[in-house]
């Protein structure tokens, strides 16, 4: 979704004139439980013309395709179905945080006062992101950059 209804909010071109109160009720049009079930939200910043026309430079697609089918592997080994699919039960069992994730964990779902499902969804991407690293632990880098995905809207 656009950031405001204008769509401009946060660009650097300072074309929006939404007021606060107009974002905030073009925002809360999307409810809460509904934000809850989406695993990762986040923000794509608008590109300048003289960036969208530049050759793109990063990792080949054909490397990160070989990181994201070792990463659907191990989860295929570990559990016999991707992260997604892990129920509640699981999640408890196979996506375990180390003691500083966990404290990171913690202090999120208290500084935004997340639901059960949040915390859960946070678990599981930090489980994704903690394998396609190759790491057979979830520890403060993978929940540390899981948490970030939960924050694509202005806060509140």
């Amino acid at each position: 979704m656009n950031p405001c209804p204008c769509g401009y909010f946060g660009h650097s071109n300072g074309k929006c004139r939404c007021t606060p109160d107009i974002i905030n009720r073009y925002q809360d049009k999307i409810s809460g439980p509904l934000l809850d079930r989406i695993d990762i939200q986040i923000q794509v910043a608008a590109l300048p013309q003289t960036d969208l026309l530049k050759q793109a430079s990063g990792e080949p697609s054909i490397h990160i395709l070989a990181r994201v089918e070792a990463a659907f592997d191990r989860q295929q080994q570990r559990q016999g179905k991707a992260n997604n699919l892990l129920s509640t039960t699981e999640i408890d069992t196979l996506c375990q945080p180390d003691t500083e994730a966990e404290k990171i964990l913690k202090h999120a779902m208290n500084k935004f006062d997340w639901s059960a499902r949040a915390y859960h969804r946070v678990l599981k991407v930090a489980r994704t992101i903690a394998d396609l690293a190759a790491s057979e632990h979830i520890c403060a880098p993978h929940v540390a950059e899981a948490i970030q995905y939960r924050r694509a809207l202005k806060e509140r």
